[in-house]
């Protein structure tokens, strides 16, 4: 990013190069930060943002789970994510929402305040990835997911992300694009940011809710399901039934979808026909010709 870009931080624009916050801060030391993420697109009738609004809910839902107060409401989140975007010109790229405790605590854990909130509006780029459309490969990862009754892991906590952090850098180094994790009652969680889907027999399947985050993304993917007819089931998936599967691909807000083209030694043609229809019905929504969902934007 640009140094000169500016950054909304509690109310204020400031330089990036300013936008920053104590190494002592309760936020970096205690890693108690909470975030969201989306994207912002041109449309026909200007620039809009995916489902701003649910991500806010999300960003709200964090601080709640966490027994976190905001200092700003949802309105005037959305009108700070609007200022920011226009400020540095974005056409298209990402938003980036940090919700945290600047103050500086060696001893104190609970602290009283509210929250501290700053926004960044990011370019696209190649390194973003936004473009990217697989396939790719994935491995089942020794590292279980966190259970849910060890943390809320569906808040979008910064703290989460070690365990996605360490997903992630097995697959790597064992030479696959992404790792997979298991609940620690062995069913089938979700990715270091991605949200997994298997089909069998033409049916669309997916891990419940309570046990991984509240991808809006997955939940945009299903409810494209069901407007195209497709069956789906969230329920729980065993590593068995998973490898069974006839496809796979991910979710998540980068990319939207990925089809696996290899999971383990398994492989299979990618996209498969489910994929591949419901990517289709994906790419047409943000190309901005299927109206059906176009409430999922919100102009900036």
């Amino acid at each position: 990013m640009d140094d000169r870009s500016k950054v909304w931080m509690n109310g204020a624009l400031v330089d990036r190069k300013d936008a920053t916050v104590p190494l002592l801060s309760h936020g970096f030391s205690r890693a108690s930060a909470i975030f969201e993420i989306f994207g912002i697109h041109e449309s026909p009738n200007g620039l809009v943002a995916f489902r701003m609004d649910e991500h806010i809910k999300r960003l709200e839902e964090s601080a709640r789970l966490l027994g976190m107060q905001h200092r700003y409401g949802a309105d005037e989140i959305a009108e700070a994510v609007m200022q920011t975007v226009k400020v540095n010109n974005i056409k298209r790229g990402l938003v980036k929402i940090f919700a945290y405790w600047a103050e500086e605590m060696v001893i104190q854990l609970v602290p009283n305040a509210k929250l501290d909130l700053a926004i960044f509006a990011i370019p696209d780029t190649a390194e973003l990835g936004l473009d990217k459309r697989g396939p790719i490969t994935a491995c089942l990862s020794k590292w279980r997911k966190i259970h849910p009754e060890t943390v809320p892991v569906a808040s979008k906590a910064c703290s989460n992300y070690l365990n996605g952090y360490l997903i992630r850098k097995e697959a790597i180094e064992r030479g696959f694009d992404i790792g997979i994790s298991l609940g620690t009652d062995g069913f089938i969680a979700e990715g270091s940011v991605e949200s997994i889907f298997m089909v069998k027999d033409g049916v669309l399947k997916t891990t419940p809710l309570g046990r991984i985050l509240a991808s809006i993304t997955r939940q945009s993917v299903l409810e494209i399901a069901e407007t195209m007819g497709l069956p789906f089931i969230e329920e729980l998936i065993s590593t068995d039934e998973f490898m069974s599967a006839d496809e796979w691909f991910t979710a998540y807000t980068g990319t939207k979808i990925l089809p696996i083209k290899r999971l383990e030694d398994q492989h299979h043609e990618a996209p498969g026909p489910v994929t591949r229809q419901i990517r289709e019905t994906m790419d047409s929504i943000f190309r901005f010709e299927d109206n059906r969902f176009a409430q999922w934007f919100q102009s900036i």
